[in-house]
């Protein structure tokens, strides 16, 4: 059947005639309607390259902007890690680090979830595996250690000449700890507390891929079966419980930062620390490994520096990158700072 114009078309199919096109336009993606916009798709995700370096935490950049517009600060610190990475690309062996701005919860990292051979820094956790044992009332600073025979150790520190027999405070063996890296101090701490409790209590800290074993204490040069390995974020991560009174407890926390800037080492990290600044920090070094980690407290703000280095043909060019890396901070956080003079004037007035 023919359709001609003297016929009249139903009402019904009339309406649906003249409607369809407009609705089919208001309801398609990326139709019109009033006040919607196009839909929008995200761009393809891409993850990054394995050995690309990190740089800035997710979500610090939205934790640094205020009223709308960046932190100046945040380019200083920016322009700082910057000269740092610099240096740690030219070094030709292995090195991880982490650094943290304490207090415009900056933090900056190059490898520094690479797992390196702990050293002497296992003793930083083992002393908060001591004061764990104070707080729970099963220890006291002022209980005596024995030296025995299997507690005495070669290597740094000055009990391995002590007299066998002879007793020391848990204070005075945390002091030597830190300040003499003492491994007879250390062994006679972990004789006490136990092995087992340091490994059981190691993850309670927040320490994923940092262990303690007897075989990666061992002072041989070469390869060990089971190393105590550990990260630069890891160690950073536990300086900066301590300087927020979260290791262990307040006291603790303080007690142990006042042992470790007390450490009358001057290498590494200390070696170009301006006058006046304090530094608590502990040094490592053993089968090629040469590190240091700690706080620095400055005039302009304090903040954690950990520096690990690996596989080194040379332990003085690895304390030099350390020292340079060390400085070049100093620079950048120094009160006279032309970068810094250049952000306070820069930032709002409150």
């Amino acid at each position: 059947m023919s359709w001609t114009p003297s016929e009249r078309v139903p009402f019904p199919l009339a309406l649906f005639l003249v409607l369809a096109p407009v609705v089919y336009a208001m309801i398609i993606p990326g139709g019109w309607f009033p006040g919607r916009r196009a839909v929008e798709f995200p761009a393809a995700v891409r993850e990054p390259a394995i050995d690309a370096p990190q740089t800035v935490a997710p979500g610090v950049a939205a934790q640094v902007r205020a009223g709308g517009g960046e932190d100046p600060f945040r380019r200083v610190f920016d322009a700082m890690t910057a000269d740092v990475e610099a240096s740690a690309r030219r070094y030709p062996h292995r090195v991880g680090i982490y650094i943290k701005d304490l207090h415009h919860n900056l933090e900056w990292s190059y490898h520094a979830d690479d797992l390196f051979p702990a050293a002497s820094l296992i003793k930083v956790p083992v002393m908060c595996g001591v004061f764990e044992k104070i707080h729970r009332g099963e220890l006291s600073l002022n209980s005596q250690l024995t030296l025995r025979r299997r507690t005495r150790m070669g290597g740094s520190g000055s009990l391995k000449w002590a007299r066998e027999g002879s007793s020391y405070t848990v204070r005075r063996l945390l002091e030597k700890l830190i300040h003499e890296s003492d491994n007879s101090a250390m062994m006679l701490l972990i004789d006490e507390v136990g092995m087992g409790y340091l490994q059981r209590f190691f993850p309670s800290m927040g320490l994923v891929y940092t262990e303690i074993y007897p075989d990666g204490l061992r002072l041989t040069s070469g390869s060990v079966r089971y190393e105590n390995y550990t990260t630069p974020r890891e160690m950073g991560g536990m300086f900066e419980k301590m300087y927020r009174h979260q290791m262990v407890d307040q006291f603790a926390s303080e007690l142990m930062l006042d042992i470790l800037k007390s450490n009358p080492s001057r290498s590494r990290l200390a070696k170009e620390l301006p006058v006046g600044w304090e530094l608590a920090h502990k040094t490592g070094l053993l089968r090629r490994a040469c590190h240091d980690v700690g706080i620095v407290f400055s005039p302009q703000g304090d903040y954690v520096i950990a520096v690990l280095t690996g596989r080194n043909q040379s332990y003085t060019a690895a304390k030099d990158l350390i020292i340079n890396l060390g400085k070049t901070t100093y620079k950048y956080y120094r009160q006279d700072s032309g970068l810094f003079v250049k952000a306070r004037s820069a930032a709002p007035v409150e």
